[in-house]
């Protein structure tokens, strides 16, 4: 192995070991399953990968990162690979979790899994990894209006998903899902 490459490898995996986690968090934010959310990471590491040596940038890495992680997600969603995988209304046997109230986010997260694709990626970006409007549509490659509208629809779907439980995400957010 000729010591560039080695030292290629050995720069893919500090990036790799520090941000494979909050990619995973993303996608299984957007997918709603920690396998499949396993699996899109890994997807998007490979293609992160094989791109690595073209990435002169180092500075925009996580933002790129992300977009290939949103893209395979949205790509695979397209494809219906986990489509055959059939929700029920009894979840299955998971440990309990320890950070807070897990009936509460056991109910957030089916509310978003019920927001299509496109918005539910939206909104993950802009509430979960807290990137702004601009930044949104760059990773995306759309407009601005295009990020207000899909975060006010998806916004919108997880109210009438949530009811009174989450009475507090219609209060918080003002009307204005992007006045921030």
């Amino acid at each position: 192995m000729t010591e560039a490459r080695s030292s290629f490898d050995e720069e893919f995996s500090a990036y790799f070991a520090a941000r494979v986690h909050v990619l995973r968090n993303t996608a299984h934010l957007l997918c709603g399953d920690w396998h499949r959310a396993e699996d899109i990471t890994q997807l998007a590491m490979l293609r992160l990968y094989v791109a690595w040596p073209r990435l002169a940038r180092r500075d925009v890495l996580d933002a790129y990162a992300r977009r290939v992680v949103v893209r395979t997600f949205l790509a695979e969603d397209r494809r219906g690979r986990w489509r055959r995988e059939q929700l029920t209304d009894t979840p299955p046997d998971v440990a309990a979790t320890v950070d807070g109230d897990g009936t509460e986010r056991l109910l957030l997260t089916r509310a978003l899994a019920a927001v299509p694709p496109r918005q539910r990626v939206v909104l993950v970006l802009r509430y979960w990894n807290d990137l702004s409007v601009a930044e949104v549509a760059a990773t995306l490659r759309c407009s601005a209006g295009t990020v207000k509208s899909q975060a006010a629809r998806g916004l919108a779907t997880l109210r009438q998903r949530l009811g009174p439980h989450f009475a507090e995400l219609s209060t918080t957010s003002g009307g204005d899902p992007d006045a921030g």
